[in-house]
Protein backbone atom coordinates (compact mmCIF):
# COMPACT_ATOMS: atom_id res chain seq x y z
CA UNK A 1 0.00 0.00 0.00
CA UNK A 2 2.80 2.41 0.86
CA UNK A 3 4.65 1.76 -2.39
CA UNK A 4 1.46 2.05 -4.46
CA UNK A 5 0.55 5.42 -2.96
CA UNK A 6 3.98 6.81 -4.04
CA UNK A 7 4.40 9.32 -1.21
CA UNK A 8 7.12 11.97 -1.29
CA UNK A 9 7.51 11.79 2.50
CA UNK A 10 6.88 8.85 4.83
CA UNK A 11 6.45 9.37 8.58
CA UNK A 12 7.23 6.22 10.59
CA UNK A 13 5.99 6.09 14.18
CA UNK A 14 7.25 2.84 15.68
CA UNK A 15 9.47 4.23 18.42
CA UNK A 16 13.23 4.24 18.56
CA UNK A 17 15.19 2.25 17.41
CA UNK A 18 12.51 0.12 15.72
CA UNK A 19 11.44 2.89 13.32
CA UNK A 20 15.01 3.61 12.20
CA UNK A 21 15.65 -0.10 11.59
CA UNK A 22 12.38 -0.37 9.65
CA UNK A 23 13.21 2.66 7.50
CA UNK A 24 16.67 1.25 6.75
CA UNK A 25 15.25 -2.18 5.89
CA UNK A 26 12.64 -0.84 3.45
CA UNK A 27 13.86 2.50 2.05
CA UNK A 28 15.21 1.04 -1.20
CA UNK A 29 12.25 -1.26 -1.75
CA UNK A 30 9.72 1.54 -1.15
CA UNK A 31 11.68 4.14 -3.15
CA UNK A 32 10.37 7.09 -1.11
CA UNK A 33 12.56 10.22 -1.28
CA UNK A 34 12.25 11.09 2.43
CA UNK A 35 11.42 8.85 5.41
CA UNK A 36 11.30 10.36 8.90
CA UNK A 37 11.04 8.56 12.23
CA UNK A 38 8.67 10.60 14.38
CA UNK A 39 8.52 8.46 17.52
CA UNK A 40 5.49 9.20 19.64
CA UNK A 41 4.61 12.44 17.84
CA UNK A 42 1.27 11.11 16.53
CA UNK A 43 0.35 9.78 19.98
CA UNK A 44 1.12 13.17 21.54
CA UNK A 45 -0.87 15.09 18.91
CA UNK A 46 -3.87 12.75 19.14
CA UNK A 47 -3.85 12.82 22.95
CA UNK A 48 -3.24 9.06 23.32
CA UNK A 49 -0.02 9.75 25.27
CA UNK A 50 0.01 12.54 27.84
CA UNK A 51 2.81 15.08 27.61
CA UNK A 52 4.79 16.20 30.61
CA UNK A 53 3.75 19.38 32.43
CA UNK A 54 4.98 22.54 30.71
CA UNK A 55 7.67 23.20 33.34
CA UNK A 56 9.15 19.73 32.74
CA UNK A 57 9.09 20.25 28.97
CA UNK A 58 10.81 23.61 29.29
CA UNK A 59 13.50 22.32 31.66
CA UNK A 60 14.38 19.28 29.54
CA UNK A 61 12.75 16.74 31.86
CA UNK A 62 10.08 15.34 29.57
CA UNK A 63 12.16 12.16 29.22
CA UNK A 64 11.89 11.69 33.01
CA UNK A 65 8.11 12.12 32.90
CA UNK A 66 7.89 9.48 30.15
CA UNK A 67 10.20 7.15 32.10
CA UNK A 68 7.89 7.38 35.13
CA UNK A 69 4.85 6.68 32.92
CA UNK A 70 6.37 3.66 31.14
CA UNK A 71 9.34 2.39 33.17
CA UNK A 72 9.30 -1.20 31.82
CA UNK A 73 9.47 -0.02 28.22
CA UNK A 74 11.77 2.97 28.54
CA UNK A 75 14.29 2.25 31.30
CA UNK A 76 16.94 0.74 28.99
CA UNK A 77 16.65 3.59 26.49
CA UNK A 78 17.02 6.38 29.02
CA UNK A 79 19.20 4.83 31.72
CA UNK A 80 21.56 2.75 29.55
CA UNK A 81 21.22 3.90 25.92
CA UNK A 82 21.47 7.64 26.51
CA UNK A 83 24.67 7.54 28.64
CA UNK A 84 26.30 5.24 26.06
CA UNK A 85 25.32 7.65 23.30
CA UNK A 86 26.73 10.61 25.24
CA UNK A 87 30.01 8.74 25.82
CA UNK A 88 30.29 7.92 22.12
CA UNK A 89 29.70 11.56 21.16
CA UNK A 90 32.28 12.78 23.68
CA UNK A 91 34.77 10.20 22.40
CA UNK A 92 34.31 11.40 18.81
CA UNK A 93 34.66 15.05 19.85
CA UNK A 94 37.89 14.23 21.69
CA UNK A 95 39.23 12.37 18.64
CA UNK A 96 38.51 15.39 16.44
CA UNK A 97 40.12 17.75 18.95
CA UNK A 98 43.25 15.58 19.11
CA UNK A 99 43.45 15.37 15.32
CA UNK A 100 43.07 19.17 15.01
CA UNK A 101 45.81 19.77 17.57
CA UNK A 102 48.21 17.57 15.56
CA UNK A 103 47.69 19.60 12.38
Amino acid sequence: MIRNSKPDILFVSLGSPKQEKWIYAYYQELNIPVSIGVGAAFEFISGIVRRAPKWMQESGLEWFFRLIQEPKRLWKRYLIGNPIFILLVVRELLKKAILRSKV
